[in-house]
């Protein structure tokens, strides 16, 4: 569902009405244990996230796990606007931390949920915010098992933050690791970059560009998993979020000690998306993404993994953008149209704040 045109109060579209509730906002006393705890809980949450596990409303959730070693991972999410071209604080909340334990390679399982609610957040934005993520959750395949609500004063947050930590199990044999890039392997990006960060721009106070920039937030598990049919050999996956493909490539080689040479014009990016980066003077390389995967994978595989990739709905512009060299350790060179190459190297400071 695209958000284009919507602001924070515009939920007229949504087929599932909010329930009934005593107040239209979030109230202190939502968060302290009382009623009003009981009634956000019960009308609000729980027909979003209900399961098993979650409905026992124990403090902790005890699960059954397959065979295996686990991948656990934990982020939190301020993104400003909450709302955005392409989604919203929920589903990137969701697709986040599924990513991440999908980049170990890992079949992504259960998530723990925990909001922060500033008082006089509207109850309607919370509930569009919740069904979001349920359908992001079902979407990805994954439960939520356990959460905590917390409600501060006005002023204390930005209407909302969410914190989501997710475990995984890492099938037998696949052992990612980014400390061993032989010279030779291939880079292969999943598709354009830069569409998340800058669709945030476009929300933001007086960045208003007329053009159709969304978010690529998506979770990428199934397509790690299509990969991994392939070979499970390959070395190492990250989904280039902050700092964009640019932090990516530095930190493989740099926690590696081997050269990256990636060729420019293979780097897909967006006209739009361009043309916006120009207009703020700002590398596209070094733009957050949400959608996206960057994996190291042997030269002799790596033909087949992209011809599989594209197969897939978020890998359809996959390709082989760069290899791995032996040459200048710890240093991404830029290859650009031109023939020059140049050294691509981590952005400086905080370019686009408050992304994710």
């Amino acid at each position: 569902m695209s958000d284009d045109n919507k602001n924070d109060e515009d939920f007229s579209s949504f087929s599932c009405p909010l329930p009934r509730l005593n107040h239209d906002s979030v109230q202190l006393a939502h968060g302290s244990g009382g009623k009003l705890s009981a009634e956000l809980l019960e009308k609000l949450f729980l027909p979003r996230f209900g399961n098993e596990t979650l409905d026992r409303l124990e403090d902790q959730a005890v699960l059954t796990l397959p065979p295996g070693r686990l991948a656990f991972s934990t982020d939190t999410f301020v993104v400003d606007p909450i709302f955005f071209p392409g989604g919203n604080i929920g589903d990137l909340a969701i697709n986040g931390t599924v990513n991440d334990i999908a980049m170990a390679g890992a079949n992504p399982l259960y998530l723990s949920v925990g909001f922060v609610l500033e008082e006089g957040l509207p109850l309607e934005a919370l509930h569009r915010i919740l069904l979001s993520m349920e359908e992001a959750a079902w979407g990805a395949g994954v439960q939520i098992v356990t959460g905590d609500t917390k409600v501060v004063p006005r002023g204390s947050c930005d209407k909302i933050f969410i914190n989501t930590s997710g475990i995984g199990v890492v099938p037998e044999g696949v052992n990612m690791s980014v400390a061993s890039l032989p010279a030779g392997d291939k880079i292969i990006l999943s598709g354009s970059v830069a569409d998340h960060g800058m669709a945030i721009m476009t929300c933001r106070q007086g960045l208003s560009f007329q053009s159709g920039i969304e978010s690529d937030t998506a979770a990428l598990n199934s397509l790690v998993a299509d990969m991994l049919m392939v070979s499970k050999e390959i070395r190492t996956m990250r989904d280039p979020t902050r700092g964009g493909l640019a932090t990516t490539l530095n930190e493989f080689a740099r926690s590696a000690a081997t050269g990256i040479v990636v060729e420019q014009e293979k780097v897909l990016v967006n006209s739009d998306v361009l043309g916006a980066c120009e207009i703020l003077g700002i590398d596209p390389l070094s733009v957050a993404n949400e959608g996206k995967l960057v994996a190291v994978v042997p030269a002799a595989v790596a033909e087949d993994i992209v011809q599989v990739m594209r197969q897939h709905p978020l890998g359809r512009q996959a390709m082989v953008i760069g290899e791995v060299v032996a040459e200048h350790p710890g240093v991404v060179a830029l290859q650009t149209a031109l023939g020059v190459s140049q050294v691509l190297d981590m952005p400086v400071g905080e370019q686009l704040p408050r992304i994710c």
